[in-house]
């Protein structure tokens, strides 16, 4: 159970305006993460503005993004993000569901391409230990360009961000999950 509680405009109808954006940028819906933080709008706006600007802002492949957000996602143990991308979001980007299972443990599988594998390497490294030694960035170099590093490097520190939060506040499954 969530250590504070969900919010909607049905129990605070001073936010309706606020919810209306939340909900026509997820299809409609008031997530369990917006619910959360709508316990103060403030920071349920600027997340909600900031979490599209990393998501879709960029030039890194929806499959990447995919693949890095759900690797995360195992690596800190929160099922509410494996249950909100996989399958629904991963498989819109093209990924399937054997590449989804693979990233729980990645490094054995041959289901990643030698950039992706770099990608994950990074990924595994910034949230394991935040510092990324060299043999770890160098790899990178060699697959993508300054611009798509720094962009990689925001999604995986803000999904970081993301997890940690709503690990902390102990987020809700949504319904039907």
């Amino acid at each position: 159970m969530a250590r504070v509680p969900l919010i909607d405009d049905v129990q605070k109808p001073e936010l309706t305006e606020l919810c209306d954006k939340l909900r026509a940028g997820r299809i409609g819906e008031l997530i369990n993460v917006y619910r959360i933080l709508l316990n103060s709008p403030e920071m349920a706006e600027a997340w909600y503005d900031y979490m599209n600007a990393v998501r879709w802002g960029n030039g890194v492949s929806g499959r990447l993004r995919e693949i890095v957000i759900i690797r995360i996602a195992y690596v800190n143990d929160v099922p509410y993000v494996l249950g909100q991308h996989v399958p629904k979001l991963a498989e819109a980007e093209g990924m399937t569901m054997a590449e989804c299972d693979a990233l729980a443990d990645w490094q054995p599988s041959d289901l990643f391409s030698d950039a992706e594998r770099a990608a994950l390497a990074y990924a595994d490294a910034m949230t394991k230990q935040v510092k990324v030694p060299d043999e770890i960035y160098d790899p990178l170099r060699e697959h993508y360009d300054d611009k798509t590093i720094v962009e990689l490097s925001i999604i995986v520190g803000a999904y970081n961000m993301h997890n940690r939060v709503f690990t902390a506040l102990r987020i809700d499954p949504e319904p039907g999950t």
